[in-house]
């Protein structure tokens, strides 16, 4: 059968399987965030129950940013090994299991040692939908795809504070972990039941396989890391990851607890607010790339409208330093809503800095490299902030690196990439 007049055919008699197959990875990435956040939404409770410090707290943290650091370097290699299926399937069973594993911690190295069993599992995630969504959609698709499945990482992070305290005020701490890593659980099922390569699978139409599969070969050139970072464009990415990554960690990790000490609010108390904030994070997202398109539409060059909208952003960070002394509730909510809603909209920018700069076939190494920047740089602000916390016993000097953490980071940017000029690779892209 032709490729090419199936893909011309109205949707209705291409199929939609392939949607499903997102509405998978979109439960998954939910889940993902879920699992991750129920820590941070229990520390302010788990302080006083375990008996652990600031140090102690900056350390559990810092396990998990380590784990998820050396995940983001391995997982793809074993993915692309075993196959998607197996590969997410692996993935999922490490994180499911080391979620669960919480409940039966009760020292400080107990939840170390489960924080960094899950962050090696989560950090499959991301790789694993990639590459699930390059199987089952045709390119003029993948963005779609792929925005509907990242959303569930801004559901997860409003879930789990409404889902949490629920549970563990009504049956237990230990029943959160063991409740979100049964969620983790029954998508595995439903995953190996459901999926298959598309090639393989019993309920896709032979019109549907010709709809995915009708864009041209893809190049397969692989260029190697070494080379990538010969080129000043690479470290403008790794730059701006690792400067700003750390203070989105901080924001899941550490606001429950501060809304808790600076705010006085029960474990009930944290659902709204944090749902308010991460609902801003939401919007900023969405309008951080909204704004560097319409600047492109008005006739801007890409380099001016891609900063110019960074810079919105970084300015929308900086009223959080304010944060930590604002003596009302909503007020303290708001600053940190709008600075989350910065992030979301800087981070929107840093991720398209690399189709700016690199061709196709090196953006999912680059994106890979300066994860693993951000995830070091999250594991080194955590043991920091556990310490300077735990001396100090204030919020506003970490508030304070977050609000000039943005406008530093875009001073390095474009100190690295002036004019955003694309990086040349096609000369070692084969070596």
């Amino acid at each position: 059968m032709s490729a090419v007049p199936v893909a011309g055919a109205a949707p209705e008699r291409v199929g939609m399987y392939r949607w499903r197959i997102c509405a998978m990875l979109l439960a998954a990435t939910t889940i993902n965030y879920i699992d991750r956040q129920v820590l941070g939404v229990l520390a302010p409770f788990l302080q006083d129950e375990i008996g652990w410090s600031e140090i102690e707290y900056g350390y559990i943290v810092t396990a998990f940013q380590a784990a998820y650091a050396i995940g983001l370097l391995c997982t793809g290699a074993i993915i692309d090994r075993f196959g998607t299926r197996v590969g997410y399937a692996l993935a999922i069973s490490v994180w499911s299991l080391a979620a669960m594993s919480h409940s039966l911690a009760a020292t400080v190295v107990g939840f170390m040692l489960a924080r960094f069993v899950l962050g090696l599992g989560e950090a499959g995630n991301f790789p694993a939908a990639i590459k699930t969504v390059a199987e089952w959609f045709p390119r003029r698709e993948r963005a779609l795809a792929t925005g509907i499945f990242n959303s569930g990482s801004n559901i997860g992070a409003i879930v789990a504070p409404l889902l949490v305290p629920l549970i563990a005020v009504s049956l237990g701490w230990q029943a959160a972990f063991l409740f979100t890593g049964a969620l983790s659980a029954a998508w595995l099922v439903t995953w190996l039941l459901m999926y298959r390569a598309p090639e393989q699978h019993p309920r896709l139409s032979q019109a549907e396989l010709a709809h995915i599969r009708s864009d041209p070969p893809e190049p397969t050139v692989r260029v190697p890391w070494a080379h990538i970072l010969r080129h000043r464009q690479a470290w403008t990415f790794i730059a701006a990851k690792f400067i700003t990554d750390p203070i989105w960690w901080f924001f899941l990790f550490w606001l429950p607890k501060f809304l808790h000490s600076e705010h006085g609010l029960s474990l009930l108390g944290l659902g709204l607010p944090l749902v308010a904030i991460f609902v801003l994070a939401d919007v900023g997202s969405i309008m951080g790339g909204w704004l560097a398109g319409r600047f492109i539409r008005m006739g801007w060059s890409v380099n001016r409208a891609r900063k110019s909208a960074m810079l919105v952003c970084a300015l929308c960070v900086v009223p959080i330093v304010f944060a930590a002394q604002a003596d009302n509730l909503w007020v303290a909510v708001a600053l940190i809503g709008l600075a989350t809603a910065g992030h979301q909209g800087w981070a929107a920018n840093v991720f398209t800095l690399t189709s700016d700069m690199f061709p196709r076939h090196a953006v999912a190494s680059v994106v890979g490299i300066g994860g693993f920047a951000g995830a070091i740089g999250g594991m080194m602000i955590a043991t920091f902030t556990g310490f300077l916390l735990h001396t100090t016993g204030s919020y506003l000097p970490v508030f304070l690196m977050a609000g000039s953490a943005y406008l530093i980071a875009l001073l390095v940017v474009h100190l690295l990439a002036p004019r955003l000029e694309p990086a040349r690779l096609e000369d070692k892209a084969a070596t």
